[in-house]
């Protein structure tokens, strides 16, 4: 039976998936991030699958999402995103942490994936921490000067300014550059990493993230280790086989012994 039980980290709430016979002990761990104005619910149906198959499953909200909302409207929350997803990724480190000092996370098996913001989170989580042995990005890019330059100029054309004086957006530009994924390629290191987008995405647009697969490879790698499906019909919302990827992939490169649900 799989279990699911709400847990608060620090103040930050989390949902943490497994199966129930073997909750105590020592396994395998995938951190699910949700996607921007999404929570962490409604990503229980990745989590059930990968519990299946053996794997602990984090789903935390992340800031100003789900019970961590703050009221924001969501243009509020679009000034907010690289906020977002940075604070994210210092997150994914204090979590692991908390976990690993439990107990329950076997150090040498972790992995994170995500959706759209949960994408981005997961490829900038990759030029931070070695300890993330696999990884799967649905629908997210690596790109994150470009789509910032790309979301900047959306709200521009719009009449919206950002609140931030020159000082203060310069500030902005040099930290986002640290979790560029796309501007420091080597700290990928050949670990197993598998793309998911839609050919129709209108939000993410796939091309990003495809050219930097294509410069990944190039690199020298088999498709054992690096992955991208392309869906052609598909806009941004995963499919039942992007979903089921995901879980292959894992059970592919951080599953070593069975301990699946009988």
């Amino acid at each position: 039976m799989i279990g699911v039980t709400k847990e608060v980290i620090n103040g930050k709430p989390l949902l943490h998936v497994a199966n129930q016979q073997h909750w105590t002990e020592c396994l395998p761990t995938i951190f699910f991030i949700h996607g921007f104005t999404s929570a962490k619910e409604h990503n229980l149906h990745y989590a059930y699958l990968l519990a299946e198959e053996g794997f602990r499953v984090f789903l935390p909200d992340c800031l100003y999402h789900g019970e961590r909302s703050a009221g924001f409207t969501e243009q509020e929350l679009n000034f907010q995103f690289w906020n977002i997803v940075i604070q994210t990724i210092h997150e994914l480190k204090e979590w692991k942490d908390v976990y690993v000092h439990k107990g329950f996370i076997d150090e040498e098996r972790i992995g994170v994936a995500g959706t759209s913001m949960g994408g981005i989170v997961t490829l900038g989580a990759l030029t931070q921490y070695d300890w993330i042995q696999a990884a799967v990005s649905l629908m997210g890019t690596p790109t994150y000067e470009q789509f910032a330059k790309i979301q900047m100029d959306y709200l521009k054309q719009k009449g919206i300014e950002l609140p931030l004086t020159k000082e203060e957006e310069a500030a902005f530009w040099d930290q986002i550059r640290k979790f560029d994924f796309s501007q420091q390629p080597e700290k990928w290191n050949k670990r197993p990493l598998m793309f998911w987008h839609g050919e129709k995405d209108d939000v993410v647009p796939y091309e990003p993230a495809f050219s930097f697969y294509e410069q990944l490879k190039a690199m020298g790698s088999s498709e054992s280790l690096l992955k991208f499906i392309c869906d052609p019909s598909a806009g941004h919302k995963v499919t039942r086989e992007g979903v089921l990827q995901t879980v292959a992939w894992f059970q592919t490169h951080l599953l070593s012994t069975s301990v699946k649900v009988d």
